[in-house]
């Protein structure tokens, strides 16, 4: 009897959607995240469910791997090109939290546009009227310009909310802005960023956004805007952010992702009562976790038949991919 094959989980997934894949395939949930322990852990691996990055040598050391599936939409954390060299199929899981990263967004924009947290803090600590107080600094959303860098499914989500929500105007930032979007205006970056109460980070990490949001980006906000980050911490030049919320140009900042992770105790937005800090977790909701898990153990079923996947991200691969299949099959 063929054994069965091995899946590699980082971080678990859907309970229920483990159990749904433990029909056809065995599970081993990584005893670590660093980069030795996947690489060691994935040798005997035909699968890999990514919620941890993967080391670019991992892909020279799984001799069985046959692809690798993204629980989530990013795929900073798999080096695509390391595994499109190697035949092994790469696969993610688009869009299955935007609607739970736009509310966060939305939920922290408030959070922020309000001074909640200070005004909580200021009641436990100074009392009611020092805390009403706060509320003359605070603003409505209504009437506001939010824009919006990365319009993908996160950035719709969060354009809807804002616009037919909110009643905010919405400046959408995209390499290719759609010519019938009545609902969003697209401007370049450096010409939308003047007109900005609050400027949303959703995009994708590359070359080109690394360092995207740096000093001279943060100097033609207007002063007093607010800044939320959902997409990777460097995008943002966390030095520069800093030194704009300590000097007032920014009123705040909401940050779920940031340079290093986890956020170093020694880091300076610690210690910025303006700055809102959560730990990557903008799309992480048990609805959200269903979801993605639901289209991961989707798409290696379909593996499992010998059919590419649907969120198939490396196809230039394909023909490698499809050899080394092939191959493994044979053997």
């Amino acid at each position: 009897m063929a054994a069965r094959p091995l899946v590699l989980l980082t971080n678990p997934i859907d309970a229920r959607q483990a159990e749904r894949l433990a029909l056809h395939a065995d599970l081993q949930l990584a005893s670590a995240t660093d980069a030795d322990t996947l690489r060691r852990e994935a040798r005997n691996a035909a699968f890999i469910v990514v919620r941890a990055p993967l080391p670019p040598a991992l892909f020279d050391e799984a001799p069985v791997l046959r692809a690798v599936v993204r629980h989530g939409a990013g795929l900073d954390m798999i080096p695509v090109d390391a595994a499109s060299r190697r035949g092994v199929a790469v696969a993610n899981v688009p869009g299955a939290n935007a609607g739970s990263v736009a509310e966060y967004v939305l939920g922290q924009m408030l959070a922020l546009a309000r001074r909640l947290p200070q005004i909580d803090a200021a009641l436990r600590t100074h009392g009611w009227d020092t805390a009403r107080q706060l509320a003359d600094h605070g603003a409505d959303l209504s009437g506001r310009t939010v824009t919006i860098v990365g319009m993908g499914a996160i950035g719709q989500a969060l354009a809807r909310i804002c616009g037919a929500g909110f009643g905010m105007r919405v400046i959408g930032v995209r390499r290719h802005p759609p010519a019938d979007d009545a609902r969003v205006q697209y401007l370049a970056l450096a010409d939308a960023l003047p007109l900005s109460d609050y400027l949303v980070l959703a995009c994708p990490l590359s070359s080109q956004t690394r360092g995207l949001i740096g000093a001279e980006a943060l100097a033609r906000l207007k002063p007093g805007a607010r800044l939320v980050n959902v997409a990777r911490g460097p995008v943002v030049v966390e030095s520069a952010l800093v030194e704009a919320v300590r000097s007032g140009h920014l009123a705040g900042a909401a940050l779920d992702v940031f340079d290093t992770q986890p956020l170093p105790l020694d880091s300076p937005l610690r210690s910025l009562p303006q700055v809102l800090l959560s730990p990557h977790l903008a799309g992480i909701t048990p609805g959200s976790m269903q979801r993605m898990s639901e289209v991961v153990v989707d798409q290696l079923l379909e593996m499992l038949q010998g059919r590419l996947p649907l969120h198939f991200v490396n196809p230039e691969a394909q023909e490698a991919i499809l050899a080394r299949w092939s191959h493994l099959s044979a053997s």
